[in-house]
């Protein structure tokens, strides 16, 4: 009897239990609604609305704004990137090719010490350069200018300094390899001798 008196008083405050957290429960989604309520815009007030709205305009405004500026830089860069594609197509194949115009000018040079003007051999050397460098021209590759300028670490690449009278210091009085330009771009500094003035002592 005891124990059927003790089961049904569980039960009883078990339901109770029950009854106190739904309420609860119930307590908390009104108050949550509430809230949300009073975060939202009326739907009964018009000027409310348009507020919010204008905000929500004027956010995806901006947004389209910096996406456009976005799009506008990236056609210019990659219109920037496909021109010197374009343009310095065959750099590395003309870096290589200068190595052989060296070897034409020494060839060149080395037959013209020997006092033998007349040559055919030389000729044709002369004839194979002549070409090599117009076909350098039409790609745009012109030789550095050094031989009686100034130095200039952009274009040039001093070797050595020598004394003299001649020339003003560091200027370029000798030049022991060409240098060129593509286009805008240097391919290979001019290996110089610069001038320096001519110390007392000397």
């Amino acid at each position: 009897m005891n124990e059927k008196v003790r089961v049904e008083i569980q039960d009883q405050d078990a339901q109770e239990l029950t009854e106190e957290e739904t309420n609860a429960d119930e307590t908390d989604a009104t108050a949550a609604q509430e809230n949300e309520q009073k975060d939202q815009p009326s739907q009964d007030d018009p000027s409310e609305r348009l507020k919010a709205a204008e905000q929500k305009a004027d956010a995806y405004y901006d947004r389209l704004l910096r996406a456009s500026a976005e799009f506008d830089n990236y056609k210019k860069r990659t219109t920037r990137e496909m021109r010197d594609v374009v343009r310095y197509a065959n750099e590395k194949l003309i870096k290589e090719l200068l190595s052989v115009v060296d070897n034409l000018e020494r060839a060149i040079e080395s037959v013209q010490q020997t006092g033998a003007d007349e040559n055919p051999l030389l000729e044709g050397i002369r004839l194979t350069l002549n070409e090599i460098e117009k076909i350098l021209e039409r790609h745009n590759v012109q030789p550095v200018k050094a031989m009686g300028e100034p130095f200039d670490p952009n274009f040039h690449q001093a070797m050595m300094q020598e004394e003299t009278e001649d020339q003003p210091a560091n200027t370029v009085i000798r030049e022991m390899q060409k240098g060129y330009v593509m286009h805008d771009r240097l391919l290979r500094p001019a290996m110089v001798v610069v001038s320096k003035a001519k110390s007392e002592n000397s």
